[in-house]
Parts: structure tokens; sequence; C-alpha cells
């Protein structure tokens, strides 16, 4: 048993979905997703409460009934809130900002580097050190701000690199003499 299919997404206000066959259509304040479910699971729609249901007990049927309850819940989500990642810059010489539609990053290359942001994302840098990225697709959000971190990942000697704002780098000690 699933324990993330077993609960249904409830439509908060302002939000309205329509479930035809397979696809479900979310759409809110922040603008409209789409989800084309696979035929391993069931979905419904009654009285502004979503459920998915399997269809047998297959195993792909009860891996699709809670990633398919997830995507569903995500879109709400998106529509309503939207999601947030925020990175750090650390290092002597890192820091950030946004030209037009180009975030451009100093991290001690020979060049800068320049990430074109995506349709569907706004990036924002309260500060040099700091990035916001913020958009309605919960995917779309994480893989932005995976493929800036992996410019430079923090490493654990001296802590230097592009970290998310909540994550802890476990610092090693250096080379004893």
């Amino acid at each position: 048993m699933s324990r993330i299919g077993k609960r249904p997404v409830e439509l908060p206000a302002g939000v309205t979905a329509s479930v035809s066959g397979q696809t479900v259509e979310v759409k809110g304040p922040k603008g409209a997703h789409t989800f084309n479910a696979t035929d391993d699971v069931t979905i419904t729609l009654e009285d502004n409460v979503i459920t998915v249901k399997p269809r047998g007990k297959s195993k792909r049927a009860l891996q699709q009934w809670g990633m398919s309850r997830t995507m569903v819940a995500n879109m709400v989500t998106g529509v309503t809130t939207g999601f947030k990642k925020e990175l750090e810059l650390t290092g002597v010489g890192y820091r950030a900002q946004i030209q037009g539609n180009t975030l451009k990053l100093s991290l001690g290359y020979s060049h800068d580097v320049n990430f074109e942001v995506p349709e569907g994302v706004t990036i924002t840098c309260p500060k040099q050190t700091e990035v916001m990225i913020e958009g309605d697709d919960v995917q779309l959000v994480g893989q932005v701000a995976a493929k800036i971190r992996g410019w430079r990942e923090p490493e654990p000697y001296k802590g230097k690199g592009i970290k998310y704002k909540s994550e802890y780098v476990f610092r090693k000690e250096g080379k004893k003499k």
C-alpha cells in the first residue's frame, strides 16, 4: 500500500481542475498545468478532491499510484504558491548577477559563466552571493538549480562552491604536516 497514494489531493480556493480519462488539467492564479497519467491508475475528481487509485496489484501499478498522486499534488501547489530554491555562493570572488535574461556567474574560472534563464523560471539575485530560483513547475525549478550548482559543487576542504541554502557541507581536515 502506498502511503502517499492513499492521501487525496484537496483543491484550495481559486484552483479549478478537470479530469478527462487519464489527463488532469489544473488551473490557478499562477498558471495552468496538465499531466497525462499511465493506464495503471484511475484518477477521479469529486467535490474539489482528486483521488488516485491503482488498477490491479502489479508492481508497476503500485509505483505509478504514488507517483501520479505526487505529480497532481505538485501541480496544485505550483499554481497556488509556486516553488523556490535558494543557492549560496561561497568563495573568494564568487558572485552572481542577473543581466536581462542571463545569469552571469563569476566562479573562479578564467571566464564568466553565462546561464540563459529558461521560460517558466524567474531568477533573482538579492545579494551578490545569493541566487533565488522561482517557478510553478517543481521539476523545472529543481533542474535549473541543479544545473547552476553543477558549475561549482561545494568541496569539503575549504567549503567553496555553490550550495543550496539549507545544505550542510561536511568539512574534512586537511593534510597533516
